[in-house]
């Protein structure tokens, strides 16, 4: 008999964009309705580089939280630190101490939306930081694209991995990393193989989806994400690592809003929406792969067993029962399109 309910430990998102004022206003509650817990993304205009712009931010984050009618303690905001060429050693003390702050995070300079004030020259100009970090065990966070204009954007990850990742991680053998959002055979090999401390995050886009998806009919922009969606035997590799007993594998959505008008225009912006129906995207994967039972280890338990945090003790239910992706949703005064508007998936979050 076919499963028709799911009940697995409250999840947590790894990865995911707020962005801030009136459009997180509008969107945070998606979030928190799903989600415990979720690693919120720095890279605002200006950055979050202080711990003391960390805090202003989740004071914003908090009030965003009341005024959508999310109950006080249901979720809570993990916060990072935006890593650039300048960042003080003595800010990761700070940020270890302050307790809500949980990584930094690593953009290469030009890498995707808001990192232009992103790192140069990762181990020429920012090896006091990773020293400090490796010290207090504050994970990296990277976004694994090198940004090379002669280099094709569907290679950036795979020479990420030899030109970056591979040298940080001689440098600095016991500092935790999270390859975040990967997207590649080449990305599941390495992190999969690697010694020491190491994890990565996996989007449902990328789990369900290949790079034909942008070009079917048209070309259609709210499937357009940086790092780009990729081959079918890439999309085939990472949901044979989100689906396996792999604790280094785990559940970050990187849903990214942007307004409707940025993503169908002559330059749209990269990113999937996706914190509406974040749970529902992942199940459908994971029951296309016949792996269902796979889902809460993904989603609930190997995130916070690597960034040495407890599980969450609650629960989350899901419902077979058709769920139609809604073609809009409030973005400020605006609306902005969720990935997948307009279809419909197996599963329902009760």
């Amino acid at each position: 008999m076919t499963q028709q309910t799911l009940i697995i430990t409250r999840p947590d998102d790894w990865h995911v964009h707020l962005r801030d004022d009136e459009a997180m206003q509008a969107i945070v509650g998606h979030t928190a309705r799903q989600f415990a817990r979720a690693v919120i993304m720095p890279n605002l205009k200006p950055p979050v580089t202080t711990v003391a712009l960390a805090q202003a931010y989740c004071a914003r984050i908090e009030r965003a939280l009341m005024a959508s009618g999310v109950v006080k303690g249901s979720f809570t905001p993990l916060m990072t630190l935006y890593l650039t060429d300048k960042t003080d050693p003595d800010e990761i003390i700070r940020a270890h101490e302050a307790g809500n702050i949980v990584a930094l995070k690593l953009y290469p300079a030009g890498a995707t939306t808001n990192s232009d004030a992103g790192v140069t020259d990762l181990l020429g100009k920012c090896s006091k930081v990773l020293e400090a970090m490796q010290r207090v065990g504050m994970p990296l966070l990277v976004h694994g694209e090198v940004t090379d204009p002669e280099v094709d954007v569907f290679d950036r990850e795979a020479l990420f991995i030899d030109r970056v990742m591979i040298p940080l991680r001689k440098a600095f053998p016991e500092l935790k990393v999270v390859f975040e959002h990967i997207t590649t055979k080449d990305g599941v090999d390495y992190v999969r193989d690697a010694a020491g401390p190491i994890a990565a995050t996996i989007t449902a886009q990328h789990l369900l989806y290949n790079r034909n998806e942008i070009f079917k009919g048209g070309v259609r922009p709210h499937f357009y994400c940086l790092p780009i969606l990729k081959r079918e035997l890439h999309r085939v590799a990472l949901v044979e690592a989100a689906t396996s007993d792999s604790p280094r594998f785990f559940l970050g959505s990187d849903s990214a809003p942007h307004a409707k008008g940025l993503k169908e225009n002559a330059c749209g912006c990269a990113g999937c929406y996706t914190a509406v129906h974040a749970l529902e995207l992942y199940a459908t994967a994971f029951e296309r792969a016949q792996k269902i039972e796979k889902l809460e280890a993904f989603a609930s338990f190997r995130g916070p067993d690597f960034y040495g945090l407890p599980r969450n003790t609650g629960t989350v239910t899901l419902k077979r029962e058709a769920y139609t992706v809604p073609l809009e949703v409030a973005y400020g005064s605006e609306t902005l399109v969720p990935l997948a508007a307009g279809e419909t998936l197996p599963w329902a979050m009760v």
